[in-house]
């Protein structure tokens, strides 16, 4: 990564100070992961893992999934569902579309300004529309 290490922890501590989140050192160091060089990511809670212990970070898989739980209940990244069984974590946070490309399992982001939305439903009784999310299902020809 780009960035030095000791830059990258600032900005992760920055990042989790924005959320309002105690800065553990597990936090931290997966903080730095996500956003120490400054660049969005799309991560799924396993991708995170394997860069944390390639990073020589000791964290389980349910600390993972804990934190970037509580990274989203603080604001700091979206959840982008795929279907029922596969979860992305996105630290771009102002509203746009992404692909899922089905040959890679991956997301990336799709051009906003290409996307028109005529419509949506009205939300049900009692209810309010809080977000809408876009995946657009790829594949490579």
């Amino acid at each position: 990564m780009p960035a030095k290490p000791d830059g990258m922890r600032e900005r992760g501590q920055s990042w989790l100070a924005q959320g309002h989140l105690r800065p553990t050192r597990q936090r931290v160091a997966l903080a730095a992961l996500l956003v120490g060089d400054g660049e969005n990511r799309h991560v799924t809670a396993e991708s995170l893992y394997a860069a944390a212990c390639d990073a020589g970070e000791k964290v389980s898989l349910a600390t993972v999934y804990n934190t970037l739980k509580a990274f989203c209940d603080a604001g700091l990244m979206r959840e982008v569902t795929v279907d029922g069984s596969r979860s992305y974590f996105d630290t771009r946070m102002d509203d746009h579309p992404h692909f899922f490309w089905e040959d890679e399992n991956r997301i990336s982001d799709a051009p906003a300004e290409e996307l028109q939305l005529a419509r949506i439903p009205k939300a049900p009784e009692g209810a309010k529309v809080t977000r809408v999310d876009v995946v657009i299902r790829v594949r490579k020809a």
